[in-house]
């Protein structure tokens, strides 16, 4: 008769061992997938900084090409230097989506200006720059629909049930998203 206790206690035991192993594997499973979602979001966010890095250090020169042909514009080409400044310094998500839109829309009024100067239109470094821009402009845009994309794969995993509360247990933070500057959610009035 102890033999069998014994023998049926082994077998509880051995059941809980099981369980709490597989519960171990499930656990192990659900935080690789979140890992593997946070490291391909912060990648895609890291391409949106490759591409705002080259758009940075683009707009001194464009700055400069406008200046020598409308110098009376100064407070636009001052605009256009503190965007730059303040999107160079913003830290967050957050901070930098809404100083990149203050950014594009002192870029707009700088392009704008072009139009009153028909030398400035003409100018070819000022043509290859304001390609290079328009360029940079689709590509940020492709980067941040990118980014938004897999923040909001991590963010769907990451509130679904068991990974709300798996990822609660590690620390995971569900990510901000980039939104759209002020310039492409406006809509254009056209005049006929």
């Amino acid at each position: 008769m102890g033999g069998a206790l014994l023998g049926g206690i082994g077998l509880v035991v051995l059941v809980v061992v099981v369980v709490l192993f597989i519960a171990a594997i499930f656990i192990v499973g659900v935080y690789n997938r979140l890992q593997r979602l946070r490291v391909a979001t912060e990648s895609a966010l890291s391409g949106i900084d490759v591409q705002l890095k080259r758009r940075h250090d683009l707009i001194p020169n464009l700055v400069n090409t406008v200046q020598g042909y409308a110098a009376h514009e100064k407070g636009t080409l001052e605009a256009v230097i503190k965007a730059r400044a303040s999107a160079m310094s913003a830290g967050t998500v957050g901070e930098k989506s809404d100083a990149e839109g203050q950014l594009s829309g002192a870029l707009g009024r700088l392009m704008a200006i072009a139009e009153a100067y028909p030398d400035l239109k003409a100018n070819q470094n000022f043509l290859q720059l304001q390609g290079e821009l328009s360029n940079l402009e689709n590509a940020i845009s492709s980067s941040r629909g990118g980014y938004n994309g897999t923040a909001g794969g991590f963010n769907s995993t990451l509130a679904q049930f068991p990974a709300n509360i798996i990822g609660g247990m590690f620390g995971f933070k569900p990510f901000e998203f980039f939104k759209a500057d002020e310039a492409s959610r406006s809509v254009p009035v056209v005049n006929f």
